[in-house]
């Protein structure tokens, strides 16, 4: 081969190679590695996980590629590469604008899954904006509580709605769909297995230390009626603590202090041996969970996210639950952490900071910990007489089919005592256009103008017990009650608003190409009302420094 022609090789190559890795870094996904079956015991140098191997030697070659291309004057010098991200995200497209003549029905799955906006925060505390798929905005919106009031009726979840001006569109309205769970807490105990991941990945400031520390503020709320188990998984899997009186905090918290990282990742045995504890240990009526502190590094036994997610499926039917706790960067993978909190009947959450451990687990121990309502789904049918076309922010990995909402099999989400969960949708009513008239199609026939006082009809389904028969809400949708300006809506619909449009400029989402950070930050800073804990300021703060980003 000439020179020439190896120099082109090279070039191309180059190319090559920054762009997987750009693509890796946008999308948040890492190589697939195949890992083989190791014993379950090994020796500390054995223990290291297959996928460190592959970073290393693909960060190695990464530097002495760089090097010679520097070198060879390929690329210039001084100029920042930075390193590929390894972190695991799903990737999924925003929803489109539908139109209720061909699809007058949007089904979903509840979500109050938090871990999104804590990850958020984490990139953007680190100077950097994240990854486009790592930005749920269902989980921003619900990472805030919301002043809704709860049903007269008994029910445990109450159904409302209020209808606004598009702060980012005045030719566009805005549907809150709001649903508040009453605060109820259980008084036969809880059985909780505490399930750690302390193989070598684990060992970052912001891994295994965080996780003791948030462990322990855990603790401080429990009493004699809960039981404490502690599992945790390397390369083999150890029982630390069997189930201990919540009182006996001492011993609790020593088993906790003497955690220490080191070796592979078996999660598949950890799994195993928490859902038998925690079976073993089952309190009816009560709390039973098992909650699975990690970066998400699996490596070991079974690996695959399905394999996984059947595995945990099975094991909800016995009772008991799986919250999973995300930590740390560089291999973090969000993808696995949602999967299985969606399979376990649980909630996932990314803690960053001891700030977020305390809201997770102490604050909010109860709503996130307290199940009061399985299997929630809502489906709005939108009035075609009405409604032009709608599109449902965020929920995108949470649709489900149509004829899901009344099938009793349905997985869907589970709701804990205390929360609010808050759904979206943008619409465009008739007679705002929202193109030139077809030039070359048929003119539609009118839609008969049936229940034209009606926007929609908004419906909620949910089990008050697991495997139990689902109870149904229903509201409509009032074309009437529409707040106009934005101003005259409530304080939360603005705030709900100001965090949804923060989402979806992170996801480059065209609708708020022209609404600027400062109006966002003006419209939250406005509507930021009551703010007890802090959480509302500290988003704005955080909006401001993404937009110097």
């Amino acid at each position: 081969m000439s020179v020439r022609k190896t120099y082109i090789a090279l070039a191309v190559s180059a190319v090559v190679i920054a762009t997987v890795a750009g693509c890796a870094r946008q999308t948040g996904q890492q190589p697939t590695v195949q890992v083989q079956p190791v014993p379950e015991v090994m020796q500390e140098q054995e223990a290291l996980s297959a996928s460190k191997m592959v970073k290393r030697s693909m960060q190695a070659d990464a530097v002495a590629m760089q090097e010679y291309f520097v070198n060879s004057g390929i690329i210039q010098p001084g100029i920042i590469h930075p390193e590929p991200s390894y972190e695991n995200y799903q990737t999924f497209d925003d929803n489109p604008y539908l139109s209720p003549q061909t699809q007058p029905l949007s089904t979903f799955s509840l979500d109050v899954d938090t871990a999104s906006f804590a990850n958020v925060r984490r990139f953007i505390n680190d100077g950097r904006l994240p990854p486009v798929d790592a930005v749920r905005t269902e989980e921003l919106v619900n990472y805030f509580s919301y002043d809704y009031p709860v049903s007269d009726t008994g029910k445990p979840l109450s159904l409302g709605y209020e209808l606004g001006v598009s702060p980012w569109n005045a030719d566009a309205s805005l549907l809150k769909v709001a649903m508040k769970a009453q605060d109820i807490s259980s008084d036969k105990g809880a059985n909780l297995v505490f399930l750690v991941d302390v193989s070598g990945s684990m060992n970052d400031a912001n891994k295994l230390p965080l996780v003791k520390q948030s462990l322990k503020l855990l603790v401080k709320q429990l009493d004699a009626d809960d039981r404490i188990s502690l599992i945790t998984y390397a390369g083999n899997v150890r029982q630390v603590l069997d189930a201990t009186p919540g009182n006996q905090r001492s011993k609790i918290l020593q088993a906790i202090d003497a955690l220490d990282a080191g070796g592979g990742t078996y999660g598949e045995g950890g799994l195993k041996l928490a859902y038998n504890t925690a079976v073993e240990h089952l309190v009816e009526g009560g709390v039973n969970r098992v909650l699975l502190a990690t970066d998400g590094d699996f490596n070991l036994g079974m690996t695959g996210i399905k394999e996984l997610e059947r595995y945990i499926s099975g094991q909800r039917k016995q009772g008991v639950s799986l919250s999973v706790l995300g930590f740390g960067d560089g291999n973090y993978n969000d993808q696995l952490m949602e999967t299985l909190s969606n399979a376990g009947d649980g909630n996932a959450a990314y803690i960053d900071s001891l700030q977020e451990a305390r809201k997770v687990l102490s604050e909010q121990l109860t709503a996130n910990f307290h199940t009061l309502a399985w299997d929630a789904r809502i489906q709005v049918e939108f009035n075609p007489a009405v409604v032009q076309s709608y599109r449902l922010i965020g929920y995108e990995n949470r649709q489900l089919a149509d004829e899901a909402f009344l099938d009793e099999r349905t997985d869907a989400g589970e709701v804990g005592a205390g929360q609010t969960v808050t759904a979206l949708y943008e619409l465009v009513l008739q007679n705002q256009p929202q193109t030139y008239p077809l030039r070359y199609q048929p003119v539609k026939q009118d839609v008969p103008e049936i229940n034209e006082g009606e926007l929609g009809h908004i419906r909620l389904r949910y089990k008050t017990w697991q495997g139990g028969s689902s109870e149904e809400q229903a509201v409509a949708v009032r074309t009437g009650s529409r707040c106009q300006p934005v101003a005259a809506c409530s304080q939360d619909f603005r705030f709900a608003a100001a965090v949804a449009g923060y989402g979806q400029k992170l996801r480059n989402h065209q609708a708020l190409s022209a609404f600027s950070w400062q109006s966002l930050a003006d419209l939250a800073r406005d509507a930021k009302g009551v703010d007890r804990f802090g959480y509302r300021a500290g988003f704005i703060q955080q909006l401001q420094l993404t937009a110097a980003l």
